[in-house]
């Protein structure tokens, strides 16, 4: 069957035909789990061939790149340095929207306003907003690690608010109450008790705006498609690009097989992290990681 992939597809729905007969659901239950193996295949056949389809001489040289290396460290540098001003910035921001205000409807199309803009379009708001005739002309943005950082922070802001506000909306305000009743200041309840009982929706926002970061390409294209920025193993600047970007361009100059291989790279890359953001946060398999 591996060299005849859509033999899959027939065992699969054929498989979950039987599945939902055997749950006693009737008519239903086949249905229920033949359309849902169908959406189940559309998602994870593209990994699996992905995966298979690698060639390990091709991933080995990609993996010991220098280039690669350097591209690797500004696609998660770059988005980490967003994810934490989305975070520092956003996480207040979420404690006054869990509570409510005047005005916070306008508010909180403010935040989703990124959510339904083109990632092109983002990327020109950037440089209109930031650039040379923006709130500091004398900041540069284009082709700059500050630039790279405010288009992803402008495009992963709502994960971070919209999560935390959830984890926040989450807290019994009793809670909250009973710190103020025994002399508690507002900034003191926020932080020894909003903070501590949100940590796991802060956390995860973050690491959510971090994924929203790497797989940013439109306003990054825009804003810097090459990026200029100091590189530490090296001690010296040094230009590479943002992954989605790199990948992009060794898709046109290499062709599908260098590029994929530069995908897997970061695929593997990110799984990583995720794995290791669960097992430091405890956070279980049911959670959003």
């Amino acid at each position: 069957m591996l060299g005849h992939p859509t033999l899959y597809i027939g065992v699969a729905l054929v498989s979950a035909a039987l599945l939902g007969w055997r749950a006693n659901r009737g008519w239903f239950g086949v249905a229920a789990a033949t359309f849902g193996v169908v959406l189940l295949l559309a998602l994870g056949m593209p990994f699996a061939m992905f995966f298979v389809n690698q060639e390990p001489d091709l991933l080995v040289e990609t993996a010991t790149s220098s280039e690669v290396h350097t591209m690797l460290y500004l696609t998660i540098y770059g988005p980490l340095l967003a994810t934490v001003g989305a975070l520092v910035f956003g996480v207040p921001l979420a404690s006054l929207l869990a509570r409510g205000f005047t005005g916070q409807a306008i508010v909180e199309s403010l935040v989703d306003l990124p959510l339904v803009v083109p990632h092109s379009v983002a990327g020109i708001l950037i440089l209109f907003g930031f650039g040379k005739h923006g709130l500091f002309p004398g900041m540069s943005v284009l082709t700059t690690m500050t630039g790279m950082v405010l288009a992803l922070t402008f495009v992963s802001a709502p994960y971070a608010v919209n999560t935390t506000r959830e984890a926040f909306e989450s807290i019994d305000s009793g809670l909250e109450y009973a710190a103020r009743s025994h002399g508690a200041t507002p900034f003191e309840t926020f932080r020894r008790i909003q903070v501590p009982l949100a940590s796991r929706g802060i956390v995860t926002g973050g690491v959510l705006a971090w994924a929203r970061g790497v797989s940013e390409f439109g306003a990054i294209a825009i804003v810097a498609y090459s990026v200029n920025f100091f590189y530490p193993f090296t001690g010296k600047e040094t230009v590479s690009q943002h992954a989605p970007v790199y990948i992009l361009d060794t898709y046109r100059s290499a062709g599908l097989q260098h590029a994929s291989a530069v995908a897997f790279i970061l695929l593997v890359m990110s799984a990583g992290i995720f794995l290791v953001v669960r097992l430091l946060t405890g956070t279980k398999s049911g959670g959003f990681l």
